[in-house]
């Protein structure tokens, strides 16, 4: 149900985050003005800035800062985590590995899932059965990216509560049957930028990923400060900038936008 939106909205979630698991939640005028803001975001836009969302600056810095060291290795050094089907589709993806609409993407990244174990998915999930892949240096990065999912899994659950408000229905509306064992999925992703990917056998392709859909519930997009890369269309095709904010994450309600796109309320 996009509409001809001209920025991205940005919310406080704070109140939220707050008292999300509190019972009394509800007659919170502060959580309720969040939940109003995230039905108008979901509602014209399927896009909205986070602020107030908990997750301590030091830490996404940190993460920030691993990441950048990873990509900076020597192509050798980054293929020893290789992503194959042996290691469950976890790992190194090369550049213009990853295909958006047929074409190669310019990027490179770390895909990582939850780890499942043999038969928890049944037959469709023995594809991607295995455990993460971590660089060796440094060697906390594993516990530091573990400590990221945990708090970003955690703020994508108190906005899908507010959301499920939002629709009508209960704060837990999505959990249970629907969605209350997550499954997850984290993209440490690197651009190298054009001029790194032009030159005599420049690709055809300079993008860094193409335009697309997510799929899941809730996307979390945190974005390097300074650069303005990400774009959202609004109804009328137009492409509209989502420049980093610090401080905050965009978020993208995926496949949730389904529910709003068809009207469905809860009873």
């Amino acid at each position: 149900m996009a509409t001809d939106f001209k920025s991205i909205p940005i919310i406080d979630i704070s109140p939220l985050v707050a008292k999300c698991d509190d019972p009394k939640r509800v007659q919170d005028p502060d959580v309720l003005e969040v939940v109003g803001q995230l039905d108008q975001a979901c509602r014209e836009a399927g896009f909205f800035y986070v602020k107030g969302h908990g997750i301590p600056d030091s830490l996404i810095k940190d993460v920030k800062n691993v990441s950048h060291n990873f990509f900076d290795l020597p192509y050798q050094e980054k293929m020893k985590i290789k992503l194959s089907p042996a290691a469950g589709y976890r790992g190194y993806q090369r550049i213009g590995e990853n295909i958006t609409k047929g074409i190669p993407d310019m990027h490179e990244a770390i895909d990582c899932y939850r780890e499942i174990t043999p038969g928890m998915y049944g037959a469709l999930g023995r594809v991607i059965e295995g455990v993460n892949q971590w660089p060796h240096d440094p060697p906390y990065i594993k516990a530091l990216m573990e400590e990221y999912i945990s708090f970003c899994t955690d703020l994508s659950r108190k906005i899908v509560r507010g959301i499920a408000l939002a629709l009508g229905g209960s704060a837990d509306e999505f959990e249970g049957e629907r969605a209350g064992d997550a499954f997850w999925v984290l993209r440490v992703i690197g651009y190298p930028g054009v001029s790194n990917t032009n030159g005599q056998n420049a690709p055809e392709n300079d993008i860094g990923c193409g335009a697309h859909t997510d799929y899941g519930l809730v996307t979390l997009v945190n974005q390097d400060d300074g650069i303005t890369a990400l774009q959202v269309r609004n109804q009328s095709g137009e492409w509209i900038s989502a420049p980093p904010i610090p401080g905050t994450f965009v978020c993208n309600i995926g496949d949730m936008l389904k529910v709003y796109n068809f009207g469905q309320k809860w009873t």
